[in-house]
């Protein structure tokens, strides 16, 4: 081992970068849907040995002497983000001949622009760098404040998160309740990485001591938190969620509204599955009604005639708000509509994180000089929603919806679900076809069920449509690419073992135990070398 870590240590030029790129990409393997994530035991050892050799000239500035550094974790992020986003060009295809010039930039400019927070991380890390384990605390705090500026830094994107690889089942899922998505990014980088001691013989026993209490107190808990049983349920909910399965290619084709709305209405209005009641809830995905509701009045009649009495449909939908068609002042709003059984409107909840280019585009104006717009197939660009509020459901049950990539921000659902007994998520991944994309979505929205204590429903166009409960075990799904609807009896118990903001004051505390014990170690090397 200390051999190899020399040679990697002594890397330069185009194989030190490429050694970077590879283990980076490497660790995508970690995420889902592979979720293999023995690979960050090697992909991260290497990094840190990567960083061991990445000193700068001693004349230079601190500023100067971090650019090796920041290089090493703007290739290991760049191979990391380009291997598991690579999906996101699917999406132009759909209609390739409008948007497959912009193919590149989605593919590989994403990637380039967001390995900027890993080489932020690096250089963050190698300015606390020490030659024992500090430096293994140094790298997780690096990780875990680059993680966290990555939630909402220029809008957000917290995709694939490095914590999410230490979470690949509910047993090991449990511990996000406790520290939150800053707290285990953290300590899963210091997990992963601490196998690099192996090469340097120093702190090798405490390491191994640390891997193994750690890894212990993530599994156990985990496992007791599994064994304890539920609070029995005072409420409970039956729904059922539907999944069209509707060719993107078709969405927004005028001639065949009819024929999708009908697709969904037999799906909705069959009889329930054996051993289940008429569902009190049925959930529809994202965008899902094929035209506005204002122009066919007819189909909140038909709606109206569908649901039962106390029964009611929560729908995704294209909203429209302003005066005419022709007017420059019309808006639309992504959004959910809730339809009680009067075929009657009773409330709406628009989207209010809108994904850049996407579902608006940024600088308007601006970029549209050049000929950019919005890369989405749909009405027109969409206006961001002013606030989240829950949606009562009868028997006082309040669910709290969140629109397609709105649920990967653990602070925004962290925030809004307190109001709540339920999280609802609507998506339309069918965007993103049969790739890692939805699964690694819905493995995201999997974990805001456990962070916050609730269960999560969540409606897909073509998957992954599941009901999952406050500790992440699937209670029913829909595969990617079915058609069909699922039934299923949610019972309403359990909540958060610690509050939103506990979790929040949680992770922060592990950032700043890991920032002193690497501020230690640096302090202290400084002063045997005088």
């Amino acid at each position: 081992m200390k051999r190899l870590a020399g040679q990697i240590i002594l890397l330069w030029g185009w194989r030190r970068t490429l050694v970077a790129f590879l283990a980076g990409a490497l660790a995508v393997l970690a995420q889902a849907p592979y979720d293999f994530f023995a690979v960050c035991f090697i992909s991260f050892p290497l990094l840190v040995w990567l960083l061991d050799g990445a000193t700068g000239e001693a004349s230079d500035g601190w500023f100067w002497r971090l650019r090796p550094a920041f290089a090493i974790g703007w290739w290991f992020g760049f191979g990391y983000f380009l291997a598991g986003l690579w999906w996101i060009g699917s999406a132009l295809l759909v209609e390739a001949d409008s948007f497959a010039w912009a193919l590149p930039f989605a593919v590989v400019g994403i990637p380039l622009a967001l390995a900027f927070f890993y080489g932020f991380a690096t250089a963050v890390a190698r300015l606390l760098w020490s030659n024992d384990i500090g430096r293994i605390a140094a790298l997780a705090f690096g990780f875990g404040l680059a993680e966290w500026l990555r939630d909402f830094l220029f809008t957000g994107f917290p995709w694939n998160a490095v914590g999410y690889a230490a979470m690949p089942v509910p047993l090991l899922m449990q511990s996000v309740s406790v520290t939150g998505m800053v707290g285990m990014n953290a300590l899963a980088v210091f997990v992963f990485a601490l196998p690099a001691l192996l090469a340097a013989r120093r702190h090798v026993r405490l390491g191994a001591a640390l891997l193994a209490v750690l890894v212990a107190a993530h599994v156990g808990f985990g496992y007791i938190r599994l064994a304890i049983p539920e609070k029995p349920a005072e409420r409970g909910l039956d729904v059922r969620i539907v999944q069209p399965a509707v060719d993107l290619s078709e969405k927004w084709d005028a001639s065949v509204p009819d024929r999708i709305f009908a697709t969904l209405m037999g799906l909705s209005a069959k009889a329930p599955e054996a051993g289940h009641d008429k569902p009190q809830l049925i959930l529809w995905p994202e965008t899902s009604v094929p035209f506005f509701f204002a122009e066919r009045p007819d189909a909140l009649t038909a709606l109206g005639e569908m649901l039962d009495d106390r029964q009611m449909l929560i729908a995704g939908v294209v909203r429209e708000e302003g005066g005419s068609a022709a007017d420059a002042d019309r808006r639309y709003y992504n959004s959910v509509v809730a339809i009680d059984d009067k075929g009657e409107i009773a409330d709406a909840v628009d989207k209010v994180h809108l994904v850049p280019f996407g579902e608006y585009l940024p600088l308007a104006d601006l970029l549209g000089r050049f000929g950019l717009k919005q890369l989405v197939a749909g009405p027109t660009t969409y206006a961001a929603g002013n606030e989240r509020h829950p949606i009562a459901l009868s028997g006082g049950i309040r669910v709290l919806p969140f629109i397609c990539y709105e649920v990967i921000f653990p602070d925004l659902v962290a925030i809004d679900a307190t109001s709540a007994e339920l999280i609802v998520n609507v998506t339309n991944d069918a965007w993103f076809g049969d790739t890692p994309g939805p699964y690694q979505h819905f493995r995201q929205a999997q974990i805001r069920a456990v962070e916050n204590g609730v269960p999560l429903l969540r409606a897909a166009n073509n998957g992954i449509s599941a009901v999952v409960d406050p500790r992440g075990r699937i209670l029913d799904a829909l595969a990617i690419d079915a058609r069909g609807a699922i039934d299923v009896h949610v019972p309403i118990s359990d909540q958060a073992i610690v509050s939103s903001r506990q979790r929040r004051i949680n992770g922060l505390m592990i950032l700043l135990l890991f920032a002193l014990a690497a501020f230690t170690s640096n302090v202290r090397q400084k002063l045997r070398a005088n």
